[in-house]
């Protein structure tokens, strides 16, 4: 694994991305963990953290200016607690293909009142039953999970599920216990590591159907939150399929066209 070092954020990929964001890109790197992030001096709005070999979600400095951070196709397992003392105004979090299994992960997640906007497609987490009831009620200040936008009736489904109740006993936080969650890492990373590589053999590259189903949304689309959004679809590779239905259906009337003029 790489250490993400000083030199390494200095050296990496730095621009202007298509929301209009300062963004670091640390893809792609290998790196195990996070540190060194005083290394930005706070200077960007999104880091892109995707194609690495992280596995707790933690070890932030203050970093008032974050609004969005990436980390797809890692091996997170682990969120680390009172993340808001340290990413106040985060908005969006995109964790798709994890390993995140547990409920009171959600619970750590719901420190963060700011964010607006989570993706935790791919790991194990988003099968449970009720999922996604759960994550809503956790985190009140979500407007879209998972690409999908929360509706009214959704919260109240969560709240009627949920208030009032307490977690039950396998979903209560334990006490930390030094070596153990490095035990458990270690029994699940030889599956671990063999199921992420197939999962990374079986991604493919978005098709130009794909590309053209996200151009033709971002150019209906009303708000720089909603371009935000279409831009982490592209960048994960998932898109929804009712935007490749636009696209369908403006080729069909496009052809109909043609064959009238003619």
């Amino acid at each position: 694994m790489v250490r993400l070092t000083p030199e390494l954020i200095e050296d990496s990929f730095q621009y202007i991305n298509p929301v209009r964001e300062y963004e670091l890109c640390l893809r792609g790197y290998k790196i195990g963990l996070i540190e060194n992030l005083g290394a930005t001096l706070n200077q960007f709005d999104t880091i892109d953290f995707s194609d690495n070999e992280i596995r707790r979600l933690d070890g932030f400095p203050l970093m008032t200016k974050i609004k969005t951070l990436l980390f797809n196709n890692n091996k997170i397992q682990f969120v680390g607690q009172n993340l808001n003392e340290c990413l106040p105004n985060i908005e969006s979090l995109t964790l798709i293909n994890n390993n995140i299994e547990e409920l009171t992960e959600i619970d750590n997640l719901s420190s963060l009142k700011s964010l607006k906007y989570l993706t935790l497609l791919r790991n194990p987490v988003a099968a449970l039953k009720h999922y996604r009831l759960y994550t809503i009620y956790r985190i009140p200040s979500l407007r879209v999970l998972d690409f999908k936008r929360i509706r009214d009736k959704e919260r109240e489904e969560a709240k009627k599920l949920y208030k009032g109740k307490k977690l039950k006993k396998s979903e209560v936080p334990r006490t930390f216990i030094p070596g153990e969650q490095l035990d458990k890492l270690s029994l699940n990373q030889a599956g671990g590591d063999a199921a992420q590589k197939q999962q990374k053999a079986d991604r493919v590259q978005p098709s130009k159907e794909d590309i053209d189903a996200i151009r033709l949304a971002i150019s209906q689309a009303k708000s720089i939150e909603e371009i935000e959004q279409l831009n982490a679809m592209l960048r994960s590779g998932i898109i929804p399929s009712h935007l490749k239905q636009k696209v369908t259906g403006n080729s069909a009337k496009t052809n109909e066209s043609m064959v009238e003029d003619e």
